[in-house]
């Protein structure tokens, strides 16, 4: 027999639909038990009609253990609504104590909080039985903070469904039946916060009330945070990006953080718990976390972690310096400054609402809403800014040919997918990047093959024109810069991911070192060469008045870059040659010989890279051993020294880069400390047994090694 959810069936609706049948029961206990004992231990006999889904479903419906709706028939305690609790006088509507108030604002944004880690509403925001229902509260102040409180959550819906960079582990978007749009404009929640804050701040003053005057200033600043914040979203959720309106949201998002400080000190004023539940904690008084358990689908029962009030103002403080941080994305032309904004961004592992918010700011950019044309116009500065291709510069021959003109843009437009892809990547979160990122790679590759043909064909088309311009290898270094980027970044994720086990670590770190980052130089080193020609090239044809001297006061483009990653090159040589000697001395914990195939292993991480792409070349399992044998053999102190090299050489390549920032500054400290561990190993013999740690609390990809 099939069951069915009949939680919130009522009466009447439970026998509406019974047909008028007469039913013949028979018990059967008695025999059921009696031909139980005939099976043996382990054995399973079931009915064709009854199989395991109807089991399962069996053992979901209705099982406390199982069913998360059946939670709430648990004690004598049964959900109130806001009607009953209003009448039976356990809630009130008007004169709400200050305290009371504070309190109920602080676990809201808290609720808010957790919300955006991935909750649902249901169990967060609307455990808030007040804002079931705001137009019964009469105290003003309350009344305005939950009608805002419907506003933020509807325009962060709206952030997270125009950005599309959410999953299901992100972000819930279901709204569980509740109306989340209350016949109250924007504007008018924004005039009444701001008469409920004119209103407070006036009895502040006159000391109308008989209450402590800290409770009036502790709840108006909340309420002036509210106001501020939900009219910055309304400035950032405009579908039209004006840079105005985005600069007026940053001023009111600096000006909420300057309010956080004083929120958080005040948080004392708020009233103490009304009760304190065994399994969700301290629940404050208007909060219920059972009320809406039944709404719950039938699933096992998922606890709703909600944070305190002042860990959710912080978290809340670091929001808005993420917001104000991604607003600076409107004022970038170059394809290249953004998406170092968004990897940057992204690297700090920032909630839906950054990520949602940061793709929609760069929307004109980017070809997810069908904006190709501006999307084509973005790449193509992206790849004049980056190597100058003869094709792409003014007055170029080149594009008097219908022909030539036609054959770039076919090209531009094939670029558009994988770079839009990339865009779009940076607004994911870290573990779904991860898979995206091995998908890109196949774009990339195709994109390689053909830059390659576009770059031979113009190249043979420049030779026919009066001032030569050699044109190889100028979009296929672009899309090659690109592609490495990729392939680092998947091969670091792994370890922000926790994904390598530390034995393999050797192989990790030996292909960054000895190809990606080499790869990755080489293609910098030879945009910054032709750069540097084509504008000789350019400064010769242009009149004689120009100085020659200030030809040679013009920095190379790509020298920063180019040295920091050559510094990541020597560390990750460096950690290579310290993982092959902690090998041999047995410092690491290796997998059981007769459970482990190193060659497995070695093509399911480089999997992406073997089964795609061309250039560059993937490297074998048989090259990467027969490229490795000679250090194979090396003793362990020879290893240790050549470890001290690289660091020693990173950080000195580090230590020459002016105004470091602070990441730049966390690596001169890990390849200090790693030089003087590797030191000590190299010239003091220590016991092999010592326990072996990386620590990558410094840096998510580059660990402190530490010998106990």
């Amino acid at each position: 027999m099939h069951m069915t959810d009949v939680r919130n069936l009522s009466p009447t609706l439970s026998t509406a639909f019974v047909p008028d049948v007469c039913y013949n029961w028979v018990n059967i206990t008695d025999e059921f038990f009696k031909n139980i004992k005939e099976l043996q231990l382990g054995e399973l006999l079931h009915d064709d009609l009854f199989g395991l889904f109807e089991a399962m479903s069996a053992i979901e419906m209705m099982d406390p253990k199982m069913d998360a709706g059946m939670l709430c028939n648990r004690g004598n305690k049964a959900p109130l609504t806001l009607t009953q609790a209003i009448e039976k006088n356990i809630l009130q509507v008007e004169d709400i104590p200050y305290g009371d108030q504070i309190a109920i604002i602080d676990t809201t944004w808290a609720c808010i909080v957790s919300w955006l880690d991935g909750h649902s509403l249901v169990q967060t925001v609307f455990t808030n039985l007040y804002l079931h229902n705001p137009h019964v509260i009469q105290d003003r102040p309350l009344k305005s903070f939950c009608i805002a409180v419907y506003k933020l959550i509807d325009i962060i819906k709206e952030f997270v469904s125009r950005g599309l960079v959410f999953e299901e582990e992100d972000f819930q978007p279901m709204g569980y039946g509740y109306r989340l749009n209350p016949d109250v404009s924007e504007i008018r929640t924004l005039g009444m916060l701001k008469e409920v804050e004119e209103e407070l701040n006036r009895k502040r003053r006159t000391n109308f009330v008989d209450v402590d005057a800290d409770f009036v200033s502790a709840l108006t600043v909340r309420i002036r945070f509210t106001r501020l914040l939900l009219q910055a979203f309304m400035g950032l959720s405009k579908k039209d990006i004006n840079p105005n309106i985005v600069l007026e949201s940053t001023k009111l998002l600096i000006t909420c953080s300057d309010s956080i400080a004083f929120i958080i000190t005040s948080v004392n004023k708020g009233s103490p718990p009304a009760y304190i539940s065994e399994v969700h904690g301290p629940v404050t008084i208007g909060f219920d976390p059972l009320v809406n358990q039944r709404l719950l689908p039938p699933t096992f029962p998922r606890y709703t972690h909600i944070k305190s009030p002042v860990e959710s103002y912080r978290r809340l403080d670091d929001l808005l310096c993420r917001l104000r941080q991604i607003t600076k994305i409107v004022s970038y032309t170059s394809f290249h400054l953004a998406l170092e904004l968004m990897l940057e961004v992204s690297s700090s592992k920032p909630c839906i609402v950054t990520r949602s918010v940061m793709q929609l700011l760069y929307l004109p950019q980017c070809s997810r809403a069908g904006d190709t044309i501006n999307c084509i116009d973005a790449i193509r500065d992206a790849a004049r800014a980056f190597i100058s291709p003869p094709v792409l510069m003014p007055r170029s021959q080149l594009l008097n040919n219908p022909q030539v003109k036609d054959f770039l843009e076919c090209f531009l437009g094939h670029c558009v997918r994988p770079f839009s892809n990339l865009i779009q990547l940076c607004g994911h979160n870290r573990a779904r990047q991860r898979d995206k990122l091995a998908h890109l790679l196949e774009d990339f590759a195709n994109l390689q093959d053909e830059a390659e043909r576009v770059d031979a064909y113009l190249h043979s088309l420049s030779k026919k024109c009066e001032n030569v311009r050699p044109h190889l290898a100028c979009f296929g270094t672009w899309v090659l810069y690109h592609t490495l980027r990729v392939m680092i970044m998947f091969l670091l994720s792994g370890f922000e991911l926790e994904l390598y086990s530390t034995h393999e670590y050797h192989y990790i770190f030996w292909y960054l070192y000895e190809f990606l980052y080499g790869w990755l130089v080489s293609s910098l080193s030879r945009a910054d060469a032709f750069l540097s020609e084509q504008e000789i090239l350019n400064e010769q044809n242009k009149t004689k008045r120009r100085c020659k001297s200030k030809l040679k006061k013009k920095a190379r483009p790509y020298a920063k870059e180019i040295t920091i990653n050559q510094a990541l090159q020597n560390m990750c040589g460096g950690y290579y040659k310290a993982m092959v000697g902690f090998r041999k001395d047995g410092k690491l914990v290796l997998p059981h010989p007769e459970f482990d195939c190193e060659k497995v292993r070695y093509e399911h991480r480089f999997s992406p890279f073997i089964n795609v792409l061309l250039t560059p070349p993937p490297v074998q399992y048989s090259e990467f051993k027969e490229m490795t044998d000679s250090l194979e053999h090396s003793n362990s102190q020879s290893l240790y020294l050549a470890g001290c090299k690289h660091f020693h050489q990173a950080r000195t390549l580090l230590e020459s880069i002016h105004n470091p920032d602070q990441e730049i500054t966390e690596l001169i400290r890990i390849s200090k400390t790693n030089f003087v561990v590797l030191k000590l190993l190299a010239t003091h013999k220590l016991d092999s047994s010592s326990p072996l740690d990386f620590d990558f609390s410094a840096h998510h990809h580059f660990p402190i090694m530490k010998i106990c």
